[in-house]
Formats: C-alpha cells, sequence, structure tokens
C-alpha cells in the first residue's frame, strides 16, 4: 500500500500533542464492512454500513475498492452512469483508474492520487482501469467516498479537481510515529488540496508499529475513521479495530489511534481513514445515483436522465474493445 511515502519522516511538518485539557472522543461504535461488488463486478467492501446516515453527515456512504490482485484480463470498472446532488471522491493507493464525464472532466489517477467530482445538477460519467492493467493484471486498491451537498449546492455546475499525490499535505505526529496524508480540510494549521463545499477533512495516516496517536479535532464536525488495513486500538479506552472495521467517535476535542505492535510484514502499520465534516442536517431522498432532498426531486433526476438532461457520452470517448453502455 504505497499511496504517498517519504524516506525520512522526521523532516516533515509535526502536528503538536493536545493539551492535558483536551477530551478524547470516546467510541461509540466499531462496524465491520460487508464485502460485494461494484460496477462491471469489482470487489468492494461498504466500509459505512451500519452506521446511520444522520451520524455518517455529511458522508454518504465510502467503498473499499479491493485490495486485490488481478490476473491478466480480470481488472473491472463502471460503466457509464449518472449522478446529482453529490461530491465523489475517488483515492487510489495501489494501480490505476481511469475517469471521464460528460461535462469535460477527467484523467488518470495512481498511487496516491485522488479525483474529486462535484456531480452538481448533474454529469454521467466512468471509471474503469487502463488497457494496460487490464492486458497485465496487477495490484489494485483505493476507496470511493460519497459526500452529500446541501441544497443550495445541489444544482452548481459540475467541477472535476484532479489532486496529485505529491500535492497532500504530508504531516507527522510530534514524536514522528506517524505519516499524515491530509487530502482535504485542515489539521493544526495545515490544509489539503481538496477544495470542498461542505466544511470537512479528510486524511490517510500510517500509524508505525507500536506507535500512538492523539489528534486534535474540531468540535462542530463529526469523527469517523476506517481500517484500510491493520490492527490496533481506538479512543481512550482502546477499543480493537482491525481490517474493514469503521469506527464512529462520540464528541470531543481529540481523536486517539494506536497500532498493534505486530503488524502483517507487508504492512508499514496500521492504515487508517480518518474523516470529519459539518452535518448539513437537511432531508436526505437517495436512489441509486442521486441524493436529493425530496423524493420529488429524486424522481426528476430520472426523468432527466432519460431525456438525456444529464449530459451525453462524448464523442472522443474509446471504450476498452466494446462499447460502453449507461448504468
Amino acid at each position: 500500500m504505497p499511496a504517498v511515502t517519504v524516506p525520512d519522516i522526521t523532516v516533515l511538518p509535526r502536528v503538536p500533542e493536545p493539551g492535558a485539557g483536551a477530551v478524547d472522543r470516546p467510541v461509540r461504535s466499531v462496524t465491520t464492512a460487508p464485502s460485494g461488488f461494484e460496477g462491471e463486478g469489482f470487489p468492494v467492501r461498504r466500509a459505512f454500513a451500519g452506521i446511520d446516515l444522520r451520524d455518517l453527515d455529511p458522508f454518504l456512504m465510502m467503498d473499499q475498492m479491493g485490495e486485490v490482485e488481478y490476473a491478466p484480463g480480470e481488472p473491472k470498472g463502471t460503466a457509464w452512469h449518472p449522478h446529482r446532488g453529490f461530491e465523489t471522491v475517488t483515492y487510489i493507493m495501489d494501480g490505476t483508474f481511469e475517469h471521464a464525464d460528460s461535462h469535460g472532466g477527467g484523467g488518470v489517477i495512481t498511487n496516491g492520487d485522488t479525483q474529486w467530482m462535484t456531480a452538481g445538477g448533474g454529469l454521467l460519467h466512468i471509471e474503469r482501469p487502463p488497457e494496460s492493467l487490464v492486458t497485465s493484471g496487477g495490484l489494485f486498491h483505493g476507496l470511493q467516498l460519497w459526500v452529500n451537498l446541501p441544497k443550495a449546492d445541489k444544482w452548481l455546475e459540475p467541477k472535476y479537481q484532479d489532486l496529485r499525490a505529491g500535492e497532500s499535505a504530508l504531516l507527522t505526529t510530534h514524536d514522528g510515529g506517524a505519516l499524515i496524508r491530509l487530502i482535504a480540510g485542515e489539521l493544526a494549521g495545515h490544509s489539503g488540496p481538496g477544495s470542498t463545499y461542505t466544511p470537512m477533512t479528510m486524511m490517510h495516516t500510517t500509524v508505525s508499529p507500536g506507535a500512538s496517536i492523539r489528534l486534535p479535532w474540531r468540535r462542530d464536525f463529526n469523527a469517523l475513521l476506517y481500517v484500510l488495513a491493520g490492527e490496533g486500538t481506538v479512543g481512550p479506552k482502546q477499543h480493537p479495530v482491525r481490517t474493514g472495521q469503521a469506527v464512529l467517535f462520540g464528541q470531543g476535542d481529540t481523536i486517539s489511534v494506536a497500532a498493534s505492535r505486530t503488524q502483517e510484514s507487508r504492512l508499514a502499520g496500521l492504515e487508517v481513514v480518518m474523516l470529519g465534516g459539518a452535518p448539513i442536517r437537511e432531508p436526505i431522498a437517495w436512489a441509486g445515483p442521486f441524493v436529493m432532498n425530496t423524493r420529488a426531486e429524486v424522481m426528476q433526476a430520472f426523468e432527466d436522465y432519460q431525456k438525456g438532461k444529464l449530459g451525453v457520452i462524448p464523442a472522443t470517448y474509446v471504450p476498452h474493445g466494446s462499447a460502453g453502455g449507461d448504468a
């Protein structure tokens, strides 16, 4: 799981240890992500399954894609499909993914890159492995997060952000025990490159075996953690966690995480994604690829899609060996 690494973590800016008076957020729940398949059949873990939408707010869902070692000919993606009313954030740790959309956005992301797509009023898009990866096979591992938009922003013009791995703010803890890749939001005065409509923070952290971290967290944000790989503990009471488990924290000023001294030999440490955001607290009407405020708005989205109002597949798009269909 390379994502972004550094040869010497001690040269990175350090996040200071919160003061003794800071309140550690307690663990409200630990859930285990069920496995399934998405798109044309690539394996996913539904990271936040079992957590109430009111506690996820402003987030909607997150899929861990892989980790999977594809044989030649096996890599899969999605067909063309619509979205309206929210943002998709795709973060690739291993492998390569191509993206294209009907609004002109798109690119290739690999090994620590992020594509941040604001669907807004609506578009069509496709995500797939490049032809070279389909031919060769290989390791693939990433995640996709859905971030809700408030009512006032659901009809924004679509937007695409191509965030290169090297743009993430790379930080460490006061004792150098963790590598923090800040993708969006703010942490101890440092900012990630992602531009968000809803105030939020997103980071991928590697906690070295036997190390512990205690990070400051905004009180007005919720707090979620997902274990990509490894074993450790979370919260002031040191709840055990492992690969594929999600943690919902309660109120407080800090988040505590510790990595077990013994990890799988292939891992650099405990790998976690940490998320927090300001709750939108608006009604959610959600059906398939559309997330709106009312059922009528969702039905309108389906109707607009059927009428071709969410865009058309670009004429310059060249499918891998066959035509891409709508989903």
